[in-house]
This record gives C-alpha cells, structure tokens and sequence, in this order.
C-alpha cells in the first residue's frame, strides 16, 4: 500500500509540474476555440443604386446567468424580465423564473432571443443589467449574416448565391457566385469562445478579437424598370402557354450592357420561379433564329444576293436520302430575301448545301470568324458550351450542314445567339454581354468594367444593310407579322425548333418545340436588342415563335418606349406658380410671427407643417399621423409651448 501511494503521488508531481504545460494546453484547446466571425457580404446593386443582394446581420442573444454578483442580480434582474417581456410579448415571471432557474443550476449560456436585426440588438442591449457588459451583467450574443433579396424572385438567378457546405465546398451561382470571392466575401474577424458543456460555446469577452473586414460592392448593369416589365412579360406567356420553362434577356445595343435577365421554370405544382439561369447556361439547337447567320454567310461571300431565285419546291424537298419540310404548302420559287421572311428550311438548306457542300469549311470557318463556335466568357458561372460539328467530327454527315443553315445539330444559348444579332443591330460590332458597371468601396472604384470588343465587324456594310432590311421586313410581312405595329418599329427573327425528338415515333405522339424570337428596337436607331426562348409550350394552346415569344418581346419595346414619355416640358425658370407664392407665404409668415407659441396649422401642408414646428425658439417632438394637409392638432392655437413636448398631427 505504502509502495502504490509513492507511485500515485509521483504520478500526480509528474503531470503537475514535468507535463503540465503540455495538458494545460491540451485542456485549453478543448475548452477554448477561435471562431470565425463572418464578415458582411458587399452589395449588389442596380444600374441605378436599387438593392439587389445585401447582408444582414442577425443577432442571438443569451445570459450567462452566473457571472454577476448577486446584488447586480438581484437588484436589475426584475427591470430586465419587465423589458424582455415588453419585447418579447411574454410575461415578465415566466422569464424571471427561467432565468433565476439557470442561475441556480450555474448555466452560463441561456439562449433568450433569436434572429435578431441590428436595431433591435441595440435596444436589447442597453436593457437592464445587459448594459453593464457580459461580465458584470451576463449578456452573451453570437452575429450571423443573412443573405436577402429585396426584389424578390425577380432575377434571383442572374443575382445568385455563394454558399459553402459543410466540407468547405463552395456553390456559386450568378453574379454573386462569380464575384464572391475576389469582391464580395470580405475578410472574416476572429473571436475567442469557451465551452460551456452540452456542445455550447460562450463568447468569452464581448468585443472581437480582430474584427471582420466587410465585402465591396459590386453594382451591376440590371435596369429595375426594364427587368420587372422582362419578368413579368415572361410570366404571363409561360403562363398562358403552360410551357415548361422559359427565358428573356435584354442587352445595350451599343455597351452590351444587359439590362434585364429572366429565368423562370415550372416547379410540381405548376408555379413558376427562377429556377436555373437558362439564358446564359442552357446550350439548344436555336432553330429558325440561326437561319439569319446562314443566310449572312453566304451574302458576305457573295455567293448568293437577296434576289436571287430559289426554288423551294411545294413544302418538301430531299437531301441526301432525308427529306426536309417547309410548313404549309410549300413557297415555290422565291428569293433567297423571301426564303429568310417566311423562314423557308428548303430555301436556307437550298442555299448553304448548293454554295458549300464541296467546301463546308468555307462556310464553317465564317461562323469561326463570328465566334459562334466559342463561349462569350462572361463573368457568370456556367455558360453553356457552343456546338458546332464539323467535317470528321462524330456528328457530321453529308446532311450536317443542310441542318445546321436551318439551326439543327448545332447549339447555342439563348446569350450567345444575342450577342450576334446586337452586333447587326450594333453596325457589326460584336461586344462581350456584360453584367457589371463597377466594384465599390464606399464612394471609391476599387474596378470598373467598360465595353469590351470581341469583333470590330463582322460583315460588310451592304451585307449589313441587306440582313437588316430583311429582318424589318420578317416583322412587317413575314413571319413575325403579327407583331408589327404602325406607332412603333420592331426588327427581327422567329424561330421554332423541335426538342427531344431523339424517338421520332414517340416525339409525333407527343410534341415538344422551342419557340423564340430573338432582334432589336426601334429600327431606326436600335437601342436594345432582346431574345424570348420558351421551351415546351403546349401545342393545344400554340407553340410559333410568332405566337409564344413574339408577344414578349413585343410587350417589352412597347413598355420600355410606348409607356415612358419621350418629351419632358419643363417650365421656365422665372414662371411664378401663384399656388406656391400663396403657400410660401402664409408658411413665412407664420414662422416669423409664432416662435413659442402653437399657430393654427390645419390646412397647411403636412410637410411644411411639421418643417415649422422643427424650427421654433422651443422644442418639440412631432408626430405626423397620415400625409396631405393637416386637418386637426393636438395642442390648439395660441397656446404656449413647452420644451419637449409632444405635438400630434393628423393630415388627410
């Protein structure tokens, strides 16, 4: 026994003074950890300063019920339940008695308050007892950061999200994704907190250890007007059309900038949503849109001109063992200008396949040249890859080009087919799509994003001209002529495309298309160029580009240009309105009369009403209930005022 005690007694001087710094530090990391506070995200903002994305701070607040001396206790304990009951809408024993209940069982982390906003934290924190300090009163909060959207689901897509899982694994979704960690992530702070037990870690001081440094923010080129008439123009078709999900985008002609971005599909219960960012990131044969890129190409190596002849047939015409189908009855013999307004497949097939067929490279190395080939690089995550097949690819045949002059066996994004037709209506200058103006620290650039060119021209300006007239006139007398109104100019291109046709006998049974329409406003002096793509709408209801997405595109010029006043009058610096004279007046001259005494305020303005009473010789707290003109007051005329008194009045 006597050996066994020497040995216990050698084993406890062993730990205590040869190891233990080395478990004093072992029993340090277990109970005190380094948290990470997180920084606030930057903003995002609009072209003109809405909010798009911002960070709030929410706040938990808890007691350490047993670090204050009993008489801070209890002599604040009962003013602290009275105002976490006004808070809270409990009652003032119920939390008394939780309270007192933890001091008794030494826990020093009871949670009383969550999700909390900045301004309310404050105010939780001058209560009594929680404003002498988590020491002497006990008052413990962990801050969190909330991402919110105050537009809502409009272009909740394009806006994004940076998130990061439990394994450290960041998903980035739209401008925010992309940006997130270059701009708007910021630097997190640090704070030191000790374990409590049950899994529970307290705050050991209430001020940080290195304080987070805050995100930049990032102000983007979405126009609000224009994205709420894109997104709810987008919401009605899909709507009205049942359709499975749909696109729209809205871009600067001359900066590229994109004014408007909608992404919206069907969730189970048939409500529509911005559920993935199809216009940048979901590649499609474009179908009948890609025929203005064919016909361009061969007018810019003249092997055709707009009047020349081409013989369409009655409706159907064999290529290399496949037949390919006009709609109707057939065109006959027209134009290769009328083959592009009545989107004849025989006629752009005729054409590409008699001009290119011996040398396909010459035509495919034109798309090169335009870029079609190759993504747009924009800042977003995700953009869909281009494709484009070519002779001994996997998916070339003898009929890959017929197909590809009408948009099939090719694919592009709805973005990508933009960015070429803003570049007709940009007098042939391709620009990159762009979503960002600027980064911003306060009022200071940390960067700016200006137009950036990816090709100077991409066809000559007779070509230019040509392509254009027939895109005035597909709106005017061809296919997208439903659309055409006399009071204001609309160029551009319809397009109808099957989809998941792979089982062709199963496709016929059950019919699924692409409608789109993809061109530019007004024709005179293009400011804006747009494209509508809706996949699957139902075939009961209708599935042309001219009767799916035509209407949209149509709905966002008119609203854009038709409902904003193009003329603003304004009236001469030295014109005299006789209403204002009157109202100044009388406002002058009772201030001037009325220093400490209450003037009869009714039937004055309530602004002006409440901008006297500010400025008096007294002060009083005014309380303005409604807006207009003040049609009663608390206090009546002539009566003396005191300091900080209250002064009620009502406007109508």
């Amino acid at each position: 026994m006597f050996v066994f005690a020497l040995a216990v007694v050698f084993k406890l001087c062993t730990i205590q003074f040869v190891d233990g710094d080395k478990y004093r530090a072992m029993a340090q990391k277990r109970t005190i950890k380094r948290f990470d506070i997180p920084a606030n995200r930057g903003n995002v903002y609009s072209a003109d300063g809405s909010l798009l994305a911002t960070s709030i701070p929410k706040y938990d607040i808890a007691i350490d019920a047993v670090t204050s001396t009993d008489k801070n206790f209890n002599k604040y304990i009962k003013p602290l339940c009275d105002s976490l009951a006004v808070f809270t809408g409990k009652t003032s024993s119920g939390i008394e008695k939780k309270i007192s209940k933890a001091r008794k069982t030494k826990n020093q982390y009871l949670l009383l308050l969550t999700n909390l906003s900045y301004s309310e934290f404050v105010r939780v924190r001058n209560f009594p007892l929680f404003k002498l300090g988590s020491i002497r009163g006990g008052f413990v909060y962990d801050q969190t950061t909330k991402r919110e959207h105050p537009l809502g689901g409009i272009a909740e897509r394009s806006i994004g999200y940076e998130r990061k899982d439990e394994n450290n694994y960041y998903t980035r979704v739209g401008i925010d994704g992309a940006f997130g960690k270059d701009y708007l992530r910021g630097t997190n702070g640090k704070r030191l907190k000790q374990k409590i037990g049950k899994g529970e870690w307290k705050p050991i001081q209430d001020v940080n250890e290195i304080e987070p440094k805050n995100g930049y923010d990032i102000y983007t080129t979405i126009d609000v007007n224009i994205q709420d008439i894109a997104h709810h123009s987008l919401l009605g078709q899909l709507e009205e059309y049942e359709a499975e999900h749909g696109c729209v985008v809205v871009m600067d002609v001359k900066t590229g900038e994109i004014k408007a971005i909608s992404n919206l599909g069907r969730n189970r219960e048939g409500k529509y949503y911005e559920r993935l960012n199809y216009a940048v990131g979901e590649s499609h044969e474009p179908g009948s849109t890609f025929k203005v890129m064919a016909m361009m190409a061969a007018l810019e190596d003249k092997v055709i001109d707009t009047s020349t002849v081409i013989d369409t047939k009655n409706g159907s015409k064999r290529f290399y063992g496949r037949t390919i189908y006009d709609s109707g009855a057939g065109h006959g013999k027209i134009s290769a200008a009328k083959a592009l307004e009545v989107s004849s497949n025989i006629g752009l097939a005729t054409i590409i396949d008699d001009n290119y067929k011996n040398n396909p490279e010459k035509f495919l190395k034109r798309l090169r040249q335009w870029r079609l080939n190759d993504t747009l690089g924009v800042s977003i995550i995700g953009e869909g890859i281009p494709d484009i097949p070519y002779p001994g690819a996997s998916n070339w045949s003898r009929n890959a080009l017929p197909s590809i002059s009408y948009g099939y066996n090719m694919r592009l994004t709805p973005l990508q087919t933009l960015a070429f037709y803003n570049a007709i209506a940009n007098n042939g200058q391709l620009i990159k799509p762009r979503f960002l103006r600027a980064v911003k620290e306060f009022d200071r650039n940390i960067e700016v994003f200006d137009k950036e060119v990816l090709v100077d021209k991409i066809c000559s300006d007779q070509t230019l001209s040509k392509i254009k007239d027939i895109l005035k006139n597909i709106v005017v007398r061809g296919t997208g002529k439903k659309l055409y109104s006399e009071t204001f100019s609309m160029a551009g291109k319809t397009g109808t495309a099957w989809t998941d046709y792979a089982d062709i006998e199963a496709w016929r049974k059950d019919r699924k298309y692409v409608s789109s329409f993809a061109g530019y406003f007004p024709v005179e002096n293009p400011k804006y160029s747009c494209i509508v793509v809706i996949h699957k709408p139902s075939t009961k209801v209708g599935f042309y580009g001219a009767d799916v997405s035509g209407p949209v595109f149509k709905r966002i010029a008119q609203k854009i240009y038709t409902d904003t006043p193009l003329i603003d009058e304004i009236q001469p610096v030295e014109y005299n309105n006789p209403q204002v004279v009157k109202d100044f007046e009388k406002f002058n001259s009772i201030s001037n009369t009325y220093k400490t005494i209450m003037p009869n305020l009714v039937g004055v303005a309530a602004m002006d009403a409440v901008a006297f009473l500010e400025n008096m010789d007294v002060k009083v707290n005014v309380k303005l209930r409604g807006s207009g003109v003040i049609k009663s007051q608390s206090i009546s005329k002539d009566i003396k005022l005191k300091s900080n008194q209250t002064v009620v009045l009502e406007a109508s």
